[in-house]
């Protein structure tokens, strides 16, 4: 899963690399939790633009929020078919920017976890394969949310974790955003690992347990296991 990413290049950088505009100004971001408010970029009268969505999607059937707090990933395998995401996925397509995500290692013989921190070796913004939807709350106020679809994860990831999420390259990033397609099986083609040669780790801080913290020493690498 992903549960936890960061966001800290400047908006400029960000318009730049996904080549979309109305970007609002954005602080730096160590430690981006469910249920914040993240940026995504999603085609709208054929150019890319940026949004504001909350991160967990709630579909637009929900009695209330409260199912976001279970869907801030959806799976490639079952994003499709599965309920709360099908709609969305034909549909409602986005990218969610991000520098980095953290991941969780099972440390054997103990009963805490170390922290990853993952990144691009290039060092440029990844775009995560999302999904938005529209909510409208019972006192008729309208609300946009999205989701991370996560796949298995590549060779890099699997000691750490064996789920990472769908990092699209941007030769993908039209295709993924067409309003409608009736490909759905091209689509799913490209929910798969990104190159685990393209990528770096390494160990951060238990700092990044809180969503409180979120300063840049999130990143800091430490050999602690």
């Amino acid at each position: 899963m992903c549960g936890r990413f960061a966001l800290y290049s400047d908006s400029f950088s960000l318009i730049k690399r996904f080549e979309a505009d109305a970007l609002p100004e954005l602080c730096p971001r160590y430690n981006v939790a469910p249920t914040q408010s993240i940026p995504i970029v999603r085609e709208e009268s054929g150019k890319r633009r940026f949004a504001l969505a909350r991160w967990g999607l709630i579909p637009h059937w929900a009695k209330d929020m409260d199912i976001g707090y279970h869907t801030i990933n959806a799976r490639a395998e079952t994003v499709a078919s599965k309920p709360a995401f099908r709609n969305a996925f034909r549909y409602r397509r986005c990218l969610i920017p991000a520098d980095g995500f953290y991941e969780w290692q099972v440390v054997p013989g103990s009963k805490t976890k170390q922290p990853w921190f993952i990144v691009l070796r290039d060092r440029e913004p990844m775009a995560f394969a999302g999904l938005w939807e529209r909510w409208r709350s019972p006192e008729g106020e309208d609300l946009e949310s999205c989701s991370i679809i996560v796949t298995d994860g590549n060779e890099l990831m699997q000691p750490i974790h064996d789920r990472m999420p769908v990092i699209l390259a941007p030769g993908d990033w039209d295709t993924w955003l067409e309003a409608e397609t009736k490909d759905a099986a091209g689509l799913q083609g490209l929910l798969k690992p990104y190159s685990a040669e393209d990528m770096e780790a390494w160990r951060v801080s238990m700092m990044i347990n809180s969503p409180r913290n979120d300063s840049e020493e999130c990143l800091k690498q430490t050999n602690k296991i």
